[in-house]
């Protein structure tokens, strides 16, 4: 009698460690789907319309010539008139209020520094704000003299039709 209860036992435990692991995994769900849901929305090429680093709007003709390329596994490249500038890596948490990305610049400019920021997402505009390196996420979507802060602003880019 003593085997049967420890074989009972044994299979109670397993099922309540499957019980409770299952339900750490649901309990998850919904902040990868939002997450899978915001890399879908950012997925493509961006234009840079507005740069501004510590407090100082970078010229117009300086930015138009960036643009961001996102993919949905969370890569990115940064380009100036067409040639690789930087690229790295992000992730997301869009449970957080703001929402928060962290990068990560893994090849050319910056290479090895990692950015803690926020962004805001609509369907054909974004932005980001960010701190250099060591600095703490800032907390709002402005970039103020001395606060090292940037903040930047884009427009998803329209692809040709070919007709």
């Amino acid at each position: 009698m003593s085997r049967r209860f420890t074989v009972l036992s044994a299979m109670t435990l397993s099922l309540l460690i499957t019980f409770a692991w299952t339900s750490l995994a649901v309990a998850d769900d919904p902040k990868d789907e939002a997450i899978k849901k915001d890399r879908q929305r950012i997925e493509g090429t961006w234009r840079i319309v507005g740069l501004s680093i510590n407090g100082n709007p970078a010229k117009e003709g300086d930015i138009a010539k960036l643009t961001v390329i996102n993919r949905v596994d969370g890569t990115w490249t940064l380009r100036s008139e067409g040639e690789m500038v930087t690229k790295g890596t992000s992730t997301l948490d869009p449970t957080k209020k703001p929402k928060e990305i962290d990068f990560t610049a893994t090849v050319g400019g910056g290479s090895g520094n990692h950015y803690l920021g926020i962004y805001q997402l609509g369907d054909s505009k974004r932005k980001m704000c960010f701190a250099p390196p060591g600095k703490p996420r800032p907390t709002e979507f402005e970039s103020q003299p001395g606060s090292q802060i940037i903040l930047v602003e884009f427009e998803r880019k329209q692809t040709e039709s070919k007709n």
